[in-house]
């Protein structure tokens, strides 16, 4: 199982997010978490400058924007 954590503070973007992991999660047949955090010094702590933010299992992968579903999958497969 894949844990995934959603950086930022609950805008459109990072519900958007969310919902782009658990469908290429779906899509790809892959358990995740999901585990959103929105408190700011969090955020900053994992090196987030710009919302949404998003790691895959500890990682840091993405910052700023929503990301490219074929990169999202990579992600999630790797």
């Amino acid at each position: 199982m894949k844990t995934v954590k959603v950086y930022g503070p609950g805008c459109k973007r990072c519900e958007a997010t969310e919902a782009m992991v658990k469908q290429a999660a779906s899509k790809l047949g892959i358990e995740v978490a999901v585990e959103k955090v929105t408190d700011a010094k969090s955020i900053a702590m994992a090196g987030v400058m710009s919302t949404p933010g998003l790691s895959v299992d500890g990682k840091l992968v993405h910052a700023g924007g929503l990301p490219d579903e074929t990169k999202l999958e990579g992600w999630l497969t790797a």
